[in-house]
């Protein structure tokens, strides 16, 4: 069974890396979609993972703490390390893909977390871990578009960004995998993904939203932003039924 959803992890996430490499030339629509998508992990997935993991050991405000930490760190990282803003190539010390490498990074270890906390859950029982194992599912299209967008928008190349996609559909195996030689508490694996919220909300409202409006007409990627939000509180909401 967890094997099979080890598979099932990987193919959501790479179809939908190669959704956004098939579409580049929607990239700004996409990139909309994806702002809202993120954002929409951070809350309706993340925050209320972290919320129920830890608040039986931790004040929820110290969970809520952890998140904005998470963003804070984000920002720290992207401003003063991966340049935050729109340069010209031809500038010295421009490197947009090293954002883009972040944030693939960064995606790509929430993927490895999806796929600790599907094998964790199953080591609480086979129901708990098939819940959290569709709830992943649900969202892992979507995991495979962003990484591939972080990377492209960054001036990644194609090649690059496949090889993120790779990363990013191998990374959940391998959370699944790893669970089989450790365990972690609840309340650990809630402070992590309250780190990990933070991180999501910096991408998707700093860096996704501000970049899909940047040069392009408003009112379409407005609407696929909204479009990213409810589709993944739908998606996510029918995986808890």
């Amino acid at each position: 069974m967890i094997i099979f959803i080890a598979i099932a992890t990987l193919v959501s996430t790479f179809l939908g890396g190669m959704f956004a490499l098939r579409f580049k030339d929607k990239l700004h629509l996409i990139l909309g979609f994806s702002a809202g998508a993120v954002i929409g992990v951070a809350f309706f997935d993340l925050l209320p993972e972290a919320l129920e993991l830890g608040g039986g050991s931790y004040d929820l405000s110290l969970i809520t703490s952890i998140t904005a930490l998470g963003f804070v760190i984000y920002m720290i990282l992207d401003r003063l390390f991966f340049f935050h803003s729109h340069c010209d190539h031809n500038d010295e010390g421009c490197n947009p893909n090293k954002r883009g490498l972040l944030g693939a990074g960064s995606l790509s270890a929430h993927s490895f977390l999806d796929g600790a906390a599907i094998g964790l859950a199953f080591q609480v029982s086979s129901a708990v871990g098939a819940i959290v194992a569709v709830a992943v599912l649900v969202h892992d299209f979507s995991d495979g578009i962003n990484t591939v967008n972080m990377i492209l928008k960054n001036s990644g190349t194609k090649k690059q960004a496949f090889s993120w996609l790779l990363v990013d559909a191998i990374a959940p195996v391998l959370g699944i995998t790893s669970t089989l030689f450790f365990s972690v508490s609840e309340s650990t694996l809630g402070i992590i993904l309250a780190l990990f919220t933070g991180f999501f909300l910096y991408i998707g409202a700093s860096d996704l939203l501000p970049e899909s409006h940047h040069n392009h007409p408003t009112m379409w990627t407005t609407v696929a932003t909204i479009l990213g939000v409810v589709v993944l509180f739908g998606a996510i909401h029918l995986a808890g039924i």
